[in-house]
């Protein structure tokens, strides 16, 4: 039955989609793009950390968690996403300057999801409060990266429909690697429904600060001479209307406190106009939120705003809970609990039981029914004794839930291993093309004979194509020796001549060396020899110059020429480029090539992160770690360094990887106003060059801005091209962890 039901259920993706398609356009409209797994935002670096917040609510218990994540991983790109507009608004309020990016999750079809991984690649997707989307949670799990639900909970409203198809959500629920619940019996309802991995790691929303929530200075002086404010929040109106009931007991309350002050705050924005009329009809004075003006109390303040509530706590002098009169099952007490407020909760808490339970117990919560409630509230009013510190005390008791969700994720995200989602027609149609590739590297590797230098050679290379940081990291290496050489190819020079040999200082035009090449050069670090036969080049320098070491840059597999030392070199965040041969992934050579490497350098770590998995995997070889450091800026005019001082800037490289250059930008607080990428080693033609800077005028940028290796394809009058954009590059190199001792190392074979 469970195989019949999900057949119909992936089946209905396909065969509904035209009738479906019709529906989603009459109810997302604009969003349709992002709903359909669409980015809103370039995506900067693989790796992240993907969170996903339904609403209003779970947007703002993920606020304290997203700090904590962005103070331990400051380079790691972070991103939420939400489901309601409202959500998606306060998302980009909240945690805009924590996160990179907030978006609409997209519809729970496997080609939307997958869209969204492919470009993400996260390593960690976290799925806060409830929602259970059997797709985004399969292919998340299919790509490698960690599955959490975390601040899980079941409401009782939700329970029979998940108990009623308990066989179809059993292998669903034992897809998460982890699940962390508010509560004890959230813990027993998940594992009752098939969850393997269910602890009770509490509520997050006990750990938010009360003095980082903001109350806004127009809302304080608004109440600042009402006799009493009464806040109630989040009302609903299912079986009865709770504003209904507010509104009919105002009278009661305003004979006995004339200075009273009512906010009232409606769950849904929906309600907003609704309860503004009914206000209107009861004759009652009252301000909206949305067009504040000054008036004496008694009155109602109209709450129609989103994600203030929070801050108006701080003003009540007694708060009544919403969705508890009514049969909602309530909502949670704790951030009235912590600003010390007495609380009022009718029948219906059943969404939080235990905390209701506890609350009650501990004399940190008043509990009346419909009939009551009114008389409860005014002798709260009258003298709130003890309420508000009890409940103040109650709330601090079971506070650490961040710190335990923030260790949990911090141990998935060392264990996450990502791997790239592609269509089986994809694997079909390239598998035979990669065991050809597979093939023809290793009759390569056969047939070579390694022929050997006079000097010893360090190779530093790597397994993959695209970029790695070997160009920085060669240059970083050759500065700890007096007298070194570089061997390398000269990929895409224009003229191939056999030997060219360029003495430390010398100049030579880019045509003669190639780009990366041209960097080595200019920098003056080395000596440099450029050819195909690395072995004629090195014996032609030993004759001219009498190195006392080879860099042999990008040599892992050039082995025509035998070496003393292999530095291989891992993009942290992409170590094995998709873990598949050419063309289904970007390996020159399978990961057990590995096995010849005297060291491995990881590169483009990130701070917080140990690669605990990675280091397990490569425990056969010393291992170091480094990441790349922006230096200057360097005007391309006048080849002076400069610094960017609030101009308006946009970007654009030619690189085999250029999330690294956004990446770098984006670590340096630097956001252009567009990003162009054009392929590896590109050459850049005037016209190019003109449509660039006539975009670049369009939207107003003054300068853009480009990396050294794009510098060295660029016309030597660029600047004049440009004009009157200015154009700078980013001069970087890498700082290694464990430095003094790779060179030691490396000094050993000297």
């Amino acid at each position: 039955m469970q195989t019949i039901i999900f057949l119909l259920y992936r089946s209905a993706q396909f065969v509904g989609f035209p009738a479906l398609f019709v529906y989603l356009m009459a109810r997302y409209g604009k969003t349709l793009p992002e709903r359909f797994g669409g980015l809103p935002f370039p995506v900067t670096a693989p790796g992240g950390i993907w969170l996903h917040a339904v609403s209003v609510g779970e947007v703002l218990s993920a606020v304290e968690l997203v700090r904590a994540l962005r103070g331990e991983y400051p380079d790691t790109p972070i991103y939420v996403s939400t489901t309601t507009t409202t959500g998606r608004r306060m998302a980009e309020e909240k945690l805009a300057s924590w996160t990179d990016g907030v978006f609409y999750t997209p519809l729970d079809f496997c080609f939307a999801v997958r869209r969204v991984l492919r470009a993400l690649r996260p390593t960690l997707v976290v799925i806060l409060e409830t929602e259970i989307w059997p797709n985004l949670w399969r292919e998340t799990r299919r790509s490698g990266a960690r599955l959490i639900v975390a601040n899980g909970r079941i409401s009782d409203r939700a329970l029979p429909r998940y108990e009623r198809f308990r066989g179809l959500f059993r292998p669903v629920m034992a897809i998460p690697h982890r699940v962390l619940t508010q509560s004890g019996q959230d813990q027993k309802r998940y594992i009752a429904l098939g969850a393997t991995e269910a602890v009770n790691n509490g509520n997050l929303k006990y750990d938010f600060d009360p003095e980082k929530i903001p109350t806004t200075e127009d809302l304080t002086a608004w109440v600042a001479g009402a006799e009493k404010v009464l806040v109630v929040a989040s009302t609903h109106c299912e079986d009865i209307d709770e504003d209904d009931l507010m509104i009919a007991a105002w009278g009661e309350w305003v004979a006995e406190f004339p200075g009273l002050v009512m906010v009232l705050a409606p769950r849904k924005p929906e309600r907003f106009d609704v309860v503004a009329e009914k206000l209107t009809a009861a004759g009652i004075s009252f301000r909206r939120r949305t067009a504040l003006t000054p008036m004496a109390a008694p009155g109602v303040l109209l709450l129609d705003s989103m994600g203030e509530l929070s801050g108006v706590f701080r003003l009540a002098d007694v708060v009544v809970m919403g969705g508890t009169l009514a049969q909602r099952g309530g909502h949670n007490i704790l951030e009235p609990a912590l600003f010390g407020k007495p609380v009022v909760a009718g029948p219906h808490m059943e969404n939080f039981a235990e905390i209701a339970a506890a609350f009650t117990a501990g004399g940190g919560l008043k509990r009346c029914g419909r009939a009551d409630f009114a008389g409860v509230v005014a002798e709260l009013l009258r003298d709130p004794g003890e309420w508000g510190g009890r409940a103040k005390a109650l709330a601090e008791q079971r506070r650490g839930a961040l710190g335990r969700t923030l260790e949990v994720l911090q141990e998935e995200i060392e264990r996450a291993w990502p791997v790239p989602l592609h269509p089986w027609v994809f694997w079909v149609l390239l598998a035979p093309l990669a065991l050809l590739w597979k093939w023809g590297g290793r009759w390569n590797r056969r047939r070579a004979v390694a022929r050997r230098l006079d000097t010893p050679v360090v190779s530093v290379g790597g397994i993959s194509m695209g970029g790695t940081g070997k160009t920085p990291t060669v240059l970083r290496l050759a500065r700890h020796f007096a007298n070194p050489a570089i061997l390398t190819r000269g990929y895409r020079r224009l003229l191939t001549e056999p030997v060219t040999v360029i003495p430390r200082g010398a100049a030579m035009p880019v045509e003669r060396t190639g780009d990366e090449a041209q960097i080595f050069v200019r920098s003056g670090a080395a000596h440099v020899g450029v050819g195909g036969d690395r072995y004629a080049v090195g014996r032609a320098m030993e004759t001219a110059l009498h190195p006392e070491l080879f860099l042999l840059d990008d040599g892992f597999q050039h082995y025509g020429l035998a070496r003393e030392f292999d530095l291989v070199l891992l993009d942290a965040r992409d170590p094995f480029a998709g873990d598949a041969s050419f063309p289904l992934g970007r390996l020159r050579e399978l990961p057990e090539a590995l096995g010849r490497a005297t060291a491995i350098l990881l590169t483009r770590t990130e701070r917080g992160r140990t690669y605990a998995a990675l280091r397990t995997r490569l425990a056969m070889v010393p291992i170091y770690r480094s990441r790349v450091v922006a230096e200057s800026w360097v005007d391309a005019g006048t080849g002076k360094d400069v610094e960017l001082r609030g101009q308006r800037v946009a970007a654009f490289c030619g690189l085999a990887s250029p999330t690294t250059f956004w990446s770098t930008l984006r670590e340096q607080g630097v956001v252009p106003l567009f990003r162009w990428t054009f392929g590896d080693h590109h050459s850049y033609r005037h016209t190019e060059l003109t449509y660039l800077r006539e975009h670049a005028q369009l939207q107003g940028a003054e300068v853009l801005l480009t990396t050294e290796k794009d510098l060295m394809n660029l016309p030597s009058n660029v600047a004049e091209i440009l004009a009157p954009v200015g154009v700078f590059w980013l001069r970087i190199g890498v700082a290694i962890e464990g430095e003094a001792k790779l060179v030691e190392q490396i000094r050993a074979i000297l």
